[in-house]
């Protein structure tokens, strides 16, 4: 018997790409056929753009799906699964556009998929609106491996914005049942450490970030390095700041940009860095939103993070439209903090 369409509108909540992404993941996940209407609507430019289309192309070839409407710049899709096929796929943006984004779309399905599949993905790798690779390795990827999965990884270019060319692939040994997590406390910090790399820019420019870093959080001289990147389609600069603690690794990212200062780019990583270590919690705002969808898948799990974004509850809403048996809840524990429950009713 054919399952019902769900009807999505991509104007509600956030508004954003995250709501197709989760959309996509979700129906690769049980099969069920959806239909999303104002695709990006509250975005300056709205529709598909190519890593959206990458994206969606990506979840059709991994599930055989019927497709109407993907195109550059569409508002509207319909997306029919069939059923996941575990294999070697190669995606490409074609841009700077975000090509960790791409693999956040697909990985759900992938996770307890019926046997292991090699990803290989070009396109922007450290993109100022996603998630950055260094944040997948260190913080995401590690979490769902204690739920059970396995997943290898390996950079072989990186791919800054504007310029794109990035090169990355993953390996995931899926598990048949995800294991659910807990993640209440963080722990004692255990290492830190900043790393600011540049290509085709002067490597002064990583090493006032990182200058900014020693003075505004006293990052000793072993916790700071700078990289020069060879052989990158463009310029680019990006300042990582990781911090490792004994249940989580909480990675923030800065992006240069034209007209910025070292500075100031330092500062906003910083400032980031400061509301995540007062906040007091382990899951910072955008784990938040990644940890949602496979602890639903778990059936199971709570965490503790700083305030909700409209980007979570957006997501939230996305995936009790798909697995309407799953349950969130919130409570505050501070000003400036929350944990979040996820149950599965009968």
């Amino acid at each position: 018997m054919a399952k019902s369409l769900i009807e999505i509108d991509g104007s509600e909540g956030e508004g954003g790409g995250q709501v197709l992404r989760s959309s996509l993941a979700l129906s690769l996940i049980t099969g069920q056929p959806f239909k999303i209407v104002n695709i990006r609507a509250r975005r300056e430019k709205s529709g598909l753009l190519r890593q959206h289309l990458t994206a969606v192309q990506a979840a059709a070839a991994l599930g055989n799906a019927k497709l109407t409407g993907a195109a550059l710049g569409s508002s509207q899709l319909e997306f029919t699964p069939g059923p996941v096929a575990p294999g070697e796929y190669n995606f490409q943006v074609g841009t700077a556009g975000s090509a960790t984004l791409v693999l956040q779309t697909v990985l759900p399905a992938l996770l307890t998929a019926s046997g292991p599949s090699t990803l290989n993905l070009e396109g922007g790798t450290h993109n100022p609106m996603a998630p950055s690779y260094d944040f997948l390795v260190k913080t995401f990827l590690p979490l769902l491996e204690r739920m059970g999965a396995k997943i290898d990884t390996e950079l072989h270019q990186p791919g800054f914005y504007p310029a794109g060319g990035g090169r990355f692939s993953v390996r995931v040994t899926p598990v048949a049942k995800l294991k659910t997590l807990h993640l209440i406390e963080r722990g004692e910090m255990q290492s830190r450490l900043a790393i600011a790399r540049v290509a085709a820019l002067p490597k002064n420019i990583a090493e006032r970030e990182l200058q900014r870093v020693a003075d505004r959080l006293g990052f000793e001289c072993h916790e700071r390095h700078a990289e020069v990147i060879e052989n990158s389609r463009g310029p680019g600069n990006v300042l990582v700041i990781s911090l490792a603690s004994k249940h989580v690794t909480e990675v923030v990212t800065g992006f240069g940009e034209r007209g910025v200062s070292a500075e100031r780019v330092a500062d906003n990583a910083i400032d980031e860095v400061r509301e995540y270590l007062t906040a007091e919690v382990p899951v910072g705002s955008h784990l938040a939103d990644q940890l949602m969808l496979p602890l639903a898948l778990a059936g199971d799990g709570s965490f503790r993070t700083l305030s909700l974004t409209p980007h979570s509850t957006t997501n939230m809403a996305v995936i009790q439209r798909f697995l309407p048996k799953v349950k969130f809840s919130t409570e505050p524990i501070s000003r400036l903090a929350c944990q979040v429950n996820i149950l599965t009713t009968d």
